[in-house]
């Protein structure tokens, strides 16, 4: 299952970067984070449909220091293959 996410809220200089990578590494998921010049933060997960629903449930808490207000999601249709997960800068 490919999907990106587009995480809204107070998600930017927060940890919300670093707090998805780590995540995202301990269950399996691939792909990248990325913060946008709106604010949002932008994700791509590559996984199984299990580790991609447990991961939005994830990013819809986001960390302590993050108020996460909305999470839009659409399937990624892009044919780039995932290694890991990165933060992008």
């Amino acid at each position: 299952m490919k999907m990106q996410f587009s995480v809204y809220g107070r998600v930017q200089g927060v940890g919300f970067r670093y707090f998805t990578w780590r995540e995202a590494r301990k269950i399996g998921v691939l792909g990248y984070v990325k913060n946008m010049p709106d604010g949002s933060v932008y994700v791509v997960a590559v996984g199984k449909d299990t580790q991609i629903s447990h991961f939005y449930d994830y990013l819809r808490l986001g960390p302590k220091t993050a108020k996460v207000t909305e999470v839009l999601v659409q399937d990624y249709l892009a044919e780039h293959k995932f290694n890991d997960f990165s933060i992008k800068y």
